[in-house]
């Protein structure tokens, strides 16, 4: 049978073509016919004009990328993205900053600005936000629970009913077919309820994802993969508790690294990020559950040993120091041999002042008269400082 379309058929089969055309012009492809060509000449032209631009940019960012010599990687496009459009008016200003100072952006550079990105929407309130979606799945879990229980209660209740109808003999063509509409209706409900579930499962499982990387993002550093400074200052205090409650030393150290703005200048700053990874990987290699080591800041790494004295930790950390300074370490970029790379340290028995704070800075004392004395060796401080 043929004829026109119905009235509510018609706005449906406007709003399919609607967004088959707005798809074909998200990936580029605009083949549309010549009688929609005729009809929407001044819609076509926008959309070729709406094209173009998106192929623009997508060219002014791979020029962008290459001309840096960046990773193909989503942070690199993202960010290109937000300093070519202006979308991101902070990045936007980093990177001219960095063009003007170095005449180039790295790899490593962009990874450390999408990470302070990421540290500056971490805020509490984001966090509790996360948590409140959590417990809120976990009521929806309880809800979900006590109602399929409901559920089948009713189910049972209602086919003891008519059991007992079925039992007092007469037509028993009505009741079984209330018995079918009645288990229909538990499958049907049950199948809700399992669907929910499983909407409910991926929710929580996305968000306690978001909630992990939020944590380490706060609490880690992009570059060595090291504890940051408010990840330490957590772990100082949980490390203070257990050497009081056990009776153990405590011990810190602040290393630094020498004439490190040198290395920056000298060899470029993709060099100096190299050898904070390398300092930072020679200085994990003697963590362990008693001793934690972190990122203080810049060029500047801070450890903590449990269970050792402040000489030992002395000890400990120059043995550290003097594998490093008697290393040849190597431009990646030029082949060209480094100088010497090397560290300061100063400790402080940490149990020996009034709080830690206290304990830190004589830390950051004796760090400072090592660099003072000559650089490339450990000092401890004076407890009486």
């Amino acid at each position: 049978m043929t004829g026109a379309p119905s009235s509510s058929a018609s706005p449906q089969h406007g709003l399919t073509d609607r967004l088959a055309r707005w798809a074909r012009g998200l990936s580029g492809k605009v083949e549309e016919s010549d009688e929609e060509e005729e009809q929407r000449p001044r819609t076509g032209t926008a959309s070729n004009r709406e094209i173009n631009r998106r192929r623009q940019l997508y060219g002014d960012i791979g020029d962008f990328l290459f001309a840096h010599d960046l990773d193909l990687t989503p942070i690199n496009f993202s960010v290109a993205l937000d300093y070519l459009t202006g979308a991101n008016i902070g990045v936007e200003k980093a990177i001219r900053a960095v063009m003007m100072e170095r005449g180039k952006i790295t790899n490593s550079w962009i990874e450390s600005v999408a990470a302070e990105q990421r540290a500056d929407e971490i805020t509490p309130e984001s966090l509790a936000s996360m948590l409140d979606k959590v417990e809120e799945n976990l009521g929806q879990f309880t809800g979900l629970m006590h109602e399929s229980r409901n559920s089948a209660k009713d189910y049972g209740a209602a086919l003891q009913e008519q059991a007992k109808d079925l039992a007092a003999g007469g037509d028993s063509e009505p009741v079984l077919s209330r018995l079918v509409g009645l288990t229909r209706s538990m499958v049907e409900k049950t199948r809700q309820v399992e669907s929910q579930l499983r909407e409910n499962q991926k929710q929580t499982q996305a968000l306690k994802s978001s909630l992990e990387t939020a944590r380490r993002a706060a609490e880690h550093d992009h570059l060595t993969g090291l504890p940051n400074r408010r990840a330490f200052e957590g772990v100082l205090r949980e490390e203070l508790a257990l050497a009081q409650e056990q009776h153990e030393t405590l011990s810190v150290a602040f290393c630094d690294i020498d004439h490190f703005k040198n290395i920056n200048d000298t060899h470029g700053h993709d060099t100096g990020d190299r050898v904070l990874k390398f300092v930072a990987g020679l200085l994990a290699k003697i963590s362990n559950d008693r001793c934690h080591v972190a990122r203080h800041g810049g060029e500047e790494f801070v450890m903590l040993f449990r269970g050792k004295t402040a000489a030992e930790t002395c000890e400990a950390v120059d043995g550290v120091r003097e594998d490093l300074a008697n290393r040849s370490l190597v431009n990646r970029t030029n082949g060209e041999r480094m100088e010497r790379v090397s560290f300061s340290a100063g400790v402080a028995n940490v149990l020996a002042y009034e709080d830690p704070r206290a304990a830190l800075k004589a830390a950051d004392r004796a760090l400072y008269l090592a660099k003072e004395h000559g650089r490339n060796r450990v000092y401890l401080a004076a407890e009486s400082d």
